[in-house]
C-alpha cells in the first residue's frame, strides 16, 4: 500500500492526452506522462484494503505485486519498484501502455469509481527504469546444453524466450515477419505503442543469448518436423490470426477488407518496411465504416482518422451499455459498461444494436453498408433497415483461432473444440512429445498480459521437462 490516508487526501489523477485535433496528425504516442511527484501521489492512494483484488486472478493475469510497488514509488524507491515489477512481468512498458487494466476495475477504490491509477504507475516505473539504465541484459551464468525452438515472437514467445535463456537454455525464435513483436508490432498502432519499445527488448534478449530467425514461416518455408528433430523442445506461440468471417453478401467488393491487413500495412508504412507487392489500403478522403465493437475495430477508427478519413462510423451489434455498472453485483470482476476509447473520442459515430446485413456496391466497388436494428436476442427488427454510405469497410469481428495451414497442420497436434492448439495450462504440453503451446495459439484471442503470463508459465514447464525441476516463477 502507499500512504495510510492517501486515498482520502488525493484525488485520482490520470494521464492526459494531446488534443484530438493535434494527435490525429501523427502516428506517435500522444499520452502526456505525469511528473514524478504526481505519480508518487497517485501511488500514495493505494489503501490498506485487506485483500488486494488488483493482483488476484480477477485483476492481474501476471499477478503483479501492485500494492508493493505502489508503496515503493510512494516512498521514492523507484529502482526497487522496477525490480519488483519485473519479477512478475517481463515487459511492463508494453502492458503499461496497452493493457485495458483489469487491475483497476478490481481495485477496492473502484467501488467509488476512483481506482488507483495502476496502469499509469506501471508505465512510469518501466519508463524510468529504462531512462536510468536499470534494465540490463541478464545472461545465464552457465549453459545447460539444452535447446528450445520458439515459433512466434509475440509477447508469449518473447516472454518464454527471455525466461528460458536466463536459466541457460539455447533459445532460437523463428518469426515469419522481418521483425520481432508479432501483433505488438504489426497489429497495435504506433500511436498506442511505438515500436522502439519492442526494439530495445529484442536487443536485451539478443544480449541474453536468444537467437532470432526472421522471414521464416514454419510449415511453409521450413518444415515443422525439422524443429522437432533439431531441438530438445518446441514451443508453438504463433498467435490466433484467423479472422472471424461474417459471410456477408458483398464482401468481395473492392474497398471491403478485414481489419488486420489495413493495420499491418500502416504499421509497415510507419516502420519504413517494404510492402510494394500489396495494394495500398488508405482511408484518406473516404467515408469509413468499421464493423465490430472491440479493440481491433477501435484501432481501425484511429488509423482511419490519421490517414484523413472524412467520416468513420463504427457498428456494434450489442446494446449500448450503461454508463456505470452495478458495483455490488459485478466488482471486482470486469464489468460491462460504456467505454470510449481515445480513437472513438477523435470523432467516430457509434451505432449500437446495429446488425450488418450486407454490403452494397456499384461496378464492383463498395458504396454502402446495409444495416438493421436488432432486438435483445440480436435478431434484426423488420422495418428498421438503413444504409450507411461507405467508400471503405473494415471487418473487425475478432479471431477464431490460429491459422491451420502450415505449422498447425504439419505439427499434427490435437486441437480443442474451438480450434486452438490443445494444451493444459498446468504444463502447456500438446498431444505430441517435446511440443508445447502458449499464448493466443493455445487460449484463443486474448490480451497481451495473458500472453506474457502464458509465455512465462510455458517457460517453466519446458524447463521442468528439460531439467526435471525449475526455479523459474510460475
Amino acid at each position: 500500500m502507499g500512504k495510510v490516508t492517501g486515498f482520502l487526501e488525493y484525488d485520482r489523477q490520470e494521464q492526459k492526452y494531446q488534443l484530438a485535433g493535434d494527435r490525429i496528425r501523427h502516428f506517435r504516442e500522444f499520452t502526456l506522462p505525469l511528473e514524478d511527484k504526481d505519480v508518487e501521489r497517485q501511488a500514495a492512494r493505494c489503501m490498506d484494503c485487506g485483500i488486494p483484488f488488483c493482483h488476484g486472478p480477477m485483476g492481474c493475469p501476471v499477478h503483479n505485486q501492485i500494492p508493493d510497488w505502489n508503496d515503493l514509488v510512494y516512498n521514492g524507491d523507484w529502482e526497487e519498484a522496477a525490480r519488483n515489477l519485473h519479477s512478475t512481468n517481463n515487459f511492463p512498458e508494453f502492458t503499461g501502455r496497452i493493457c485495458p487494466a483489469p487491475c483497476e476495475e478490481a481495485c477496492t477504490l473502484n467501488l467509488e469509481d476512483a481506482p488507483v491509477t495502476i496502469k499509469t504507475i506501471e508505465q512510469a516505473i518501466a519508463d524510468k527504469a529504462w531512462e536510468n539504465g536499470w534494465i540490463r541484459p541478464e545472461p545465464a551464468a552457465k549453459l545447460t546444453g539444452r535447446s528450445v525452438a520458439i515459433v512466434g515472437s509475440g509477447p508469449a514467445g518473447l516472454a518464454a524466450a527471455q525466461q528460458l535463456a536466463r536459466v541457460g537454455h539455447e533459445v532460437h525464435v523463428f518469426e515469419r515477419e522481418p521483425r520481432a513483436g508479432g501483433l505488438l508490432r504489426y497489429g497495435i498502432p504506433d500511436f498506442k505503442m511505438e515500436k522502439s519499445h519492442i526494439d530495445r527488448r529484442v536487443a536485451q534478449l539478443e544480449a541474453e543469448g536468444v537467437v532470432f530467425h526472421y522471414g521464416v514461416n514454419i510449415g511453409i518455408d521450413k518444415p515443422f518436423q525439422t524443429l522437432v528433430d533439431e531441438f530438445d523442445a518446441v514451443l508453438m506461440a504463433g498467435g490466433a490470426e484467423a479472422p472471424r468471417d461474417p459471410k456477408l453478401p458483398g464482401m468481395d467488393l473492392r474497398g471491403v477488407h478485414y481489419a488486420m491487413p489495413f493495420l499491418v500495412q500502416q504499421n509497415r508504412r510507419v516502420g519504413r518496411e517494404n510492402f510494394a507487392d500489396t495494394d495500398p489500403i488508405l482511408a484518406d478522403g473516404k467515408h469509413v465504416v468499421v464493423v465490430g465493437g472491440g479493440d481491433t475495430a477501435s484501432d481501425c477508427v484511429g488509423t482511419s482518422f490519421r490517414q484523413g478519413a472524412l467520416s468513420v462510423t463504427q457498428l456494434d451489434i450489442r446494446p449500448k451499455p450503461p454508463l456505470r455498472e452495478d458495483k455490488l453485483a459485478v466488482w471486482p470482476y470486469w464489468p460491462t459498461k460504456l467505454r470510449t476509447s481515445s480513437s472513438q473520442a477523435e470523432g467516430a459515430e457509434r451505432e449500437f444494436q446495429a446488425a450488418t446485413l450486407g454490403i452494397e456496391g456499384k461496378k464492383g466497388r463498395v458504396t454502402g453498408v446495409r444495416c438493421s436494428r436488432v432486438d435483445e436476442k440480436r435478431v434484426p427488427i423488420p422495418g428498421t433497415e438503413f444504409v450507411l454510405p461507405a467508400d471503405l469497410v473494415f471487418i473487425a469481428l475478432g479471431f477464431v483461432g490460429p491459422v491451420r495451414a502450415g505449422m498447425v497442420e504439419e505439427a499434427g497436434v490435437s486441437l480443442d473444440k474451438r480450434g486452438n492448439v490443445a494444451a493444459h495450462d498446468g504444463d502447456y504440453r500438446t498431444s505430441r512429445d517435446k511440443i508445447f503451446a502458449a499464448g493466443d495459439m493455445r487460449r484463443g484471442q486474448s490480451l497481451v498480459v495473458w500472453a506474457i503470463r502464458e509465455g512465462r508459465q510455458a517457460a517453466r514447464a519446458i524447463d521442468e521437462f528439460l531439467m526435471g525441476a525449475s526455479n523459474l516463477p510460475r
